[in-house]
């Protein structure tokens, strides 16, 4: 043993690459056999080594170990210790590794270990846990795109409050199935509008929580009241022709403008689309009660669980109630399951010819 010591500081003629894989070899074999003394000196030999050890024949023996059950901790855990390149297939494949050497890493070690530590199949909670603390996008994505990871409750809940300022979490958090339908609700208040046609789809979600988890949301997010146009700007008008004519004009350019504050926009480019008169579609939107609103939205194909969004977002410009009452939200629920497009399109139409 005090030989491979003296090479290691003096190779003479046998390089640091053979020296390096001869000391890791014998570890490997004889680590359990090996005395206190005897392993801290073959720990301190490869960690001399190491930095003088091409990154090839590292990564070579990283690889050989990477499965292997018999290696002695202390080399598995050397190998993890390294650069990310001979640390991934250890992290992500070595069975010996704990979850106390994974928090040690997340601790310790910079964010493409913390990366590999988060893609690792059948991290626990503790493990997840930890990771889900980190700010680095990077690694949160990894951690809830990682299927076999398990994620707590409350682990969830600092990842989804997390997902409003990494919007790259939003859609693997929602595909995940253990994720609480309570916490997918939430997330409604801020994820796209596809996300929420999605959440809604695929977790059991009252219609009546999910608007009031919008409904806060959105109330973070108002902007300064526009005033009610008789005539919107030529440009509006321009903008809106030039899109209909082009057959681009759909229900996610008012929903995109909505979330701008275009208000004019908006109105000008919903009455384009249910070919109705400015001024009567205002009626519909703003004078007339939730109906009408839910009746222009299934006409145009705006989908149930973004109604809360239109209905509070439009009313919010105008300064004009925006509570949805139990009652309100039954019409609400009626209109939309009763209603074709087309049915409710000729509806609008009746209500217009009765002024």
């Amino acid at each position: 043993m005090g030989r491979l010591a003296q090479l290691a500081a003096n190779p003479q003629d046998t390089t640091r690459e053979e020296i390096y894989l001869a000391v890791a070899s014998l570890y490997r074999v004889q680590g359990n056999h090996l005395n206190d003394r005897e392993r801290g000196l073959m720990r301190d030999i490869l960690q001399r080594l190491t930095r003088d050890v091409e990154m090839a024949i590292r990564i070579a023996l990283a690889e050989r170990l990477a499965e292997d059950t018999s290696a002695p901790n202390d080399l598995i855990l050397l190998l993890a210790d390294d650069t990310i390149e001979v640390a991934r297939p250890v992290i992500l494949r070595n069975p010996l590794l704990t979850d106390e050497d994974m928090l040690r890493l997340i601790a310790e070690s910079d964010v493409s270990h913390q990366e590999a530590v988060a893609a690792r199949p059948h991290i626990g909670d503790t493990v997840t846990a930890a990771l889900a603390k980190s700010e680095a996008e990077t690694v949160l994505e990894t951690l809830v795109r990682n299927t076999t990871a398990r994620i707590s409750g409350t682990t969830y809940e600092v990842l989804v409050d997390k997902s409003r300022k990494f919007a790259r979490l939003q859609e693997p958090i929602t595909q995940r199935p253990d994720l609480p339908p309570v916490l997918a609700s939430k997330m409604c208040g801020w994820v796209s509008d596809a996300l929420k046609i999605y959440i809604v789809h695929n977790y059991p979600i009252e219609h009546a929580k999910l608007d009031a988890a919008m409904a806060s949301a959105e109330h973070t997010l108002q902007s300064e009241p526009a005033p009610l146009r008789p005539t919107p700007a030529e440009s509006a008008h321009k903008l809106v022709e030039k899109l209909s004519a082009a057959g681009q004009l759909k229900a996610g350019f008012l929903l995109r403008v909505l979330h701008q504050g275009q208000i004019d926009l908006f109105d000008l480019a919903f009455a384009k689309l249910l070919n109705l008169p400015l001024d009567e579609v205002r009626r519909d939107l703003y004078e007339r009660g939730p109906k009408p609103v839910a009746l222009a939205c299934r006409a145009v194909g705006i989908d149930r669980c973004v109604f809360a969004t239109v209905f509070k977002l439009s009313r919010q410009a105008r300064l004009l109630k925006l509570v949805l009452t139990a009652a309100d939200l039954q019409i609400v629920d009626g209109t939309f399951a009763t209603y074709t497009k087309v049915a409710a399109l000729e509806e609008l139409q009746a209500l217009a010819d009765k002024g």
